[in-house]
């Protein structure tokens, strides 16, 4: 909402302008009145909506018309004040006025107008025969008030609807016209009530209803108040209430009934809630909260905003098979101003057989955005609504920002949950095999991804020592001479080069003396294809050999040319070595070592599978 209200008072000559102001500040009549009102401002305790309210008089005796330009452009409202004994004054209005303002503001964002009948004690007849089809003609005329500066008539109120048309405007809700809301303001309202349906069943029930009311009002509503909400829709509709909840239809009836009886701001105070500026579009201060990222540092969603995405989850896979199907992925994203997924996405994280997203698919995905771009994820809660549903300031209570990594390998160890891998390996090596694998996919599952559908990123869990982290594989383009500080950026590095290629592992060797050699970040050469015939690598050390120079762990054999899903214990080793960067090779080339770790991600990968299970039977 505004931090303050400018109000504009014009009108001829002689219709008041200044005693209105005078009467309002001092409660009683001006014996004398001068040509003009100083500017005043009225503190934001003293008024109703508590916002500062700035009232700034005209006088063509006084102003030029070039001052007169700049008092419009900088008003908030302008309030046309006319004499209801002088009918010169009323005709005044629609031939002078409002064609002088509308010539001077912008045609999308017109300034609300409030015509004011001013000297309501001179005569006993009202004006509004006559003003009101000026109303009907312009749309942005908010309201008309007659009132009396001589009997304080409608002072106040004059005011407060000058107010109340800035911060509470009728324009972005409803077409006086056609009597009906507008289409923006039904789509803002469409997407609360997709927020507010917590278990997605098109019903607002009598829970849900409470938890809306307290979320935007800071009061649950009475069992009979809830009642009577539901018969004042019963009465006007036949299909706003369905099994005694709320329905979409009957939602949008009361806020349409709400802006028909004046109360304006009740729609408002809700649009504000869930985000909305007066333009309806989310604001950046909701959209992108300040989140602060030090040097060295990623980002993570916490304990809380994983809970918030499993309960988004639920709501939408309706036949609880753990997956998102593309009907299903569309009703969540419905509450989006646009489809944030692309099918790149299904390459990128796991799927079932049919290539629907699964619920630990789903949750990579959360945690691929909120690594790579913590502002997009920032941005899709607030979609969401997640600050609103888990009742927090803004969507930053979702993220951890981790610790320095220095600090990680001065402690020797890490707090973190997501570990980025950069795969790096010459043209046609294997990189992509070796990605896709990892999401459980053999070569002939692969060949049947598109081209255009291909993901340079995977990500999923592994376990190690019994902790399930992610892990982030990211395929660089083999541009040797221009890796970038981010292609650099990781917690280990995988180099992969195509036994039955000959010149294969020269690559791997140039771009590890070139870029990792004195570098404290864990690498292993990875022995793609390992079904096919090896040939003698056209190096001058053979892989082994650089491996046991350069004290490496020897090169890991690897294939994707499988019966069943390739093997995932060579990601368990690449987790492992991205959360012990301080442990030597020796360390890491003891068998015992990598089998500590193995166990524990077995063990813990059945636990998984058989909780997994057993939420599927409780849904």
């Amino acid at each position: 909402m505004r931090k303050d209200v400018r109000i504009l008072l014009v009108g001829e000559p002689k219709v008041g302008k200044t005693s209105l102001i005078m009467s309002l500040v001092s409660e009683e009549f001006p014996d004398e009145v001068p040509l003009r009102a100083e500017e005043i401002t009225i503190p934001a305790d003293v008024t109703p909506e508590r916002v500062p309210t700035h009232i700034v008089d005209y006088s063509e005796a006084e102003q030029s018309e070039e001052q007169l330009y700049q008092e419009i452009s900088k008003a908030n409202v302008i309030c046309i004040v006319y004499s209801v004994n002088n009918k010169k004054s009323i005709e005044k209005v629609t031939s002078h006025w409002i064609p002088l303002i509308n010539d001077r503001t912008d045609k999308d964002s017109r300034v609300p107008l409030i015509l004011v009948g001013n000297k309501s004690d001179l005569v006993e007849h009202s004006s509004m025969e006559t003003i009101l089809p000026i109303m009907n003609q312009f749309s942005e005329i908010e309201t008309c008030v007659e009132c009396s500066a001589k009997n304080l008539k409608n002072i106040s109120e004059l005011f407060y609807y000058a107010q109340k048309a800035v911060l509470h405007p009728t324009g972005p809700l409803y077409c006086p016209e056609g009597k009906e809301m507008k289409s923006s303001c039904i789509k803002a309202l469409t997407r609360i009530f997709k927020i507010s349906d917590l278990d997605n069943d098109g019903i607002l029930n009598d829970n849900e209803l409470n938890f809306f009311q307290r979320t935007c009002f800071n009061m649950p509503l009475a069992s009979q108040a809830l009642e009577d909400v539901k018969n004042v829709v019963r009465r006007n509709m036949t299909d706003g209430v369905k099994d005694n909840g709320l329905t979409l239809k009957g939602f949008l009836f009361l806020h349409t009934l709400f802006i028909q009886r004046g109360r304006h701001e009740t729609t408002w105070t809700v649009l504000r809630r869930f985000g909305y500026d007066d333009d309806l579009e989310l604001t950046q201060e909701y959209l992108f909260p300040l989140l602060k990222i030090p040097p060295d540092c990623t980002t993570e969603l916490n304990h809380n905003a994983y809970l918030f995405l499993q309960s988004v989850f639920d709501k939408h896979d309706k036949d609880r098979d753990c997956a998102l199907s593309p009907d299903e992925l569309k009703d969540l994203f419905k509450v989006f101003p646009y489809i944030p997924w692309g099918p790149d996405v299904n390459n990128t994280v796991c799927t079932n057989e049919q290539g629907w997203i699964t619920y630990q698919g789903y949750l990579s995905q959360w945690t691929l955005t909120t690594y790579l771009d913590v502002q997009r994820c920032l941005e899709y809660l607030g979609y969401l609504g997640y600050s609103i549903i888990h009742e927090q300031d803004s969507q930053a209570a979702a993220i951890t920002v981790t610790r320095n990594k220095r600090i990680d390998l001065q402690k020797k160890q890490t707090q973190r949950s997501v570990f980025r891998c950069n795969v790096l390996g010459a043209r046609s090596s294997g990189k992509s095999g070796f990605l896709q694998a990892f999401l459980g996919r053999n070569l002939s599952r692969q060949k049947k991804i598109r081209e255009d559908h291909k993901s340079y990123y995977a990500i999923s869990t592994t376990y190690v020592y019994g902790q399930e982290k992610y892990l982030l594989l990211h395929e660089v383009l083999p541009d040797f001479e221009f890796l970038s500080e981010a292609d650099l950026a990781c917690d280990v590095v995988c180099l992969v080069y195509d036994i039955s290629n000959p010149r294969s592992f020269e690559y791997c060797a140039k771009a590890y003396k070139k870029y990792f050699l004195d570098s404290k970040t864990p690498c292993m050469i990875i022995a793609a294809k390992s079904d096919l015939h090896e040939v003698r690598q056209h190096y001058s050390l053979s892989p082994l050999d650089f491996c046991r120079r350069h004290k490496l762990h020897p090169p890991q054999s690897f294939t994707c040319n499988t019966a069943d899903a390739p093997s995932k214990d060579i990601y368990t080793k690449l987790t492992t070595m991205a959360m012990y960067p301080h442990m030597t090779q020796t360390d890491l080339k003891n068998s015992t070592f990598w089998l500590r770790a193995s166990v524990g991600a077995t063990v813990f990968a059945v636990l998984g599978f058989a909780m997994y299970k057993a939420l599927l039977k409780q849904r």
